[in-house]
């Protein structure tokens, strides 16, 4: 009986080493019945649909895969990534016992074998029999056994972004059909794949300047402090969440959280405007909070048309029993969370007043409470606990149990378990510990 070369994303890149005994082969998938040409044209639509509604790089290259072996049924499929140097960057296989993806930094295929051979020559590659190629001998042992190869390039114009292949047809060998079906399909992967690096760059570029528009932590004697802003998961836009966190003239520490409407150049102007103004009003009103909060809302009406934005404003102090003492009021925002080792946290009873931009001439209550030892505060903003398939109760008590169970944390790790999740909009927090 003939030996078959085992083949696989590496060793399609031209690793040598004598292959021994053939490993296991994965399940094998339920019989395929060809799909008539309507049917095949209405899945290539679908493909081309779901390859471009994504916009994350990695979460592209495995929707790419995994819609080529559904629309051209195999068994193995594997997409590389090509980096500037024209080695590869990225490498996402599908069909083995355990899917994988490999990303620079881990060992990437060295591009001599047939992976190679559509780098060199960026063509469609089309083999019944592997075993009769030059570039398919010698490969690792840990790769299945595979037999015919169906690859194509992935490029945009005359740019080259890698390439993609399916092994081992399910049903029969590779057609003429399948090759201009999985050229179409790269096609559509080369846009998705452009679009992700522009996103990518993109996000990269809007968060920068967004924390660029935020003030660095402080030093505070006596306080633990830690803040956090992240942006958006899925679009890559200048949001108006803000914070800030700075020491008045009196020794108290003062605290502040907002949001701007909006998610872009303007919001971002507003917020900056509105931070700066803040700090002035605050420094030289210093207390009562909702006094402070009267005033910034009185100066953006008389001086920008009064911009829409809720804040939670805050002051730590010393109390006549020596423990600190939190004062804040509230401009529509979110109460602040208590966090207390060994209690669940809590939200401290707050009315929100109305957001600035309002009606300045309404008052806005005050409220105070003393903190225990080694307790800390959390102020945040609406992104934290909002989401489109959960309730904001829900958000709040999600928000309530993470706090709990890290309340012996240190501050860093507290905003870590906090933003260990996927956000539709912006989420700031600003943190602060008493050290005893």
């Amino acid at each position: 009986m003939a030996r078959r070369t085992p083949v696989g994303p590496a060793g399609l890149g031209g690793e040598t080493g004598p292959a021994d005994d053939d490993p296991p082969r994965p399940p094998e998938p339920e019989p395929h019945e060809e799909a008539g040409p309507y049917r095949r044209s209405a899945m290539l639509l679908d493909a081309a649909l779901e390859i471009g509604a994504e916009l994350d790089l990695n979460t592209v290259l495995g929707t790419i895969v995994d819609v080529s072996m559904r629309v051209v049924p195999s068994r193995y499929g594997a997409l590389g990534v090509l980096d500037e140097s024209g080695g590869f960057s990225a490498m996402i296989s599908r069909g083995y016992c355990s899917d994988r993806s490999a990303a620079r930094g881990e060992e990437m295929p060295h591009g001599t074998g047939l992976l190679g051979e559509l780098v060199r020559d960026p063509r469609p590659l089309r083999l019944d029999d592997l075993s009769t190629h030059p570039g398919s001998a010698g490969f690792p042992e840990d790769h299945p056994v595979m037999t015919s190869l169906l690859g194509v390039p992935i490029e945009v114009r005359t740019t080259v972004y890698g390439n993609l292949y399916l092994a081992d047809k399910i049903g029969g060998p590779y057609t003429q059909e399948d090759e201009d079906i999985l050229i179409a399909l790269a096609r559509v992967a080369g846009v998705a794949i452009e679009n992700a690096h522009l996103y990518r760059r993109l996000r990269r570029i809007t968060e920068d300047f967004q924390r660029r528009l935020l003030p660095p932590m402080p030093q505070v004697e006596g306080w633990e402090l830690e803040s956090r802003y992240l942006p958006a998961t899925r679009l890559p836009n200048i949001g108006g969440d803000w914070y800030d966190l700075f020491q008045l003239p009196d020794g108290a520490a003062c605290l502040a959280v907002g949001d701007v409407m909006g998610h872009d150049a303007r919001a971002a102007n507003t917020m900056a405007q509105i931070s700066n103004m803040l700090r002035v009003v605050a420094y030289y009103r210093r207390e009562p909070p909702s006094d402070v909060l009267h005033d910034l809302d009185r100066a953006l009406h008389d001086l920008h048309g009064g911009p829409m934005a809720t804040v939670l404003l805050a002051r730590v102090e010393p109390s006549a029993s020596g423990a600190a003492l939190l004062r804040w009021a509230s401009a529509g925002h979110l109460p602040p969370l208590l966090i207390v080792p060994g209690e669940r946290a809590r939200f401290l009873r707050t009315e929100p007043g109305l957001p600035l931009g309002v009606d300045f001439a309404v008052p806005r209550p005050d409220h105070h409470t003393e903190l225990p030892a080694g307790a800390a505060v959390l102020l945040y903003t609406d992104g934290l606990v909002e989401h489109h398939d959960l309730h904001l109760d829900d958000g709040m008590r999600r928000l309530a149990d993470i706090a709990t169970a890290h309340a012996d944390a240190p501050l860093a790790r507290l905003c870590d378990a906090l933003l260990d999740a996927t956000f539709d909009d912006d989420v700031t927090l600003l943190a602060v510990r008493s050290r005893p």
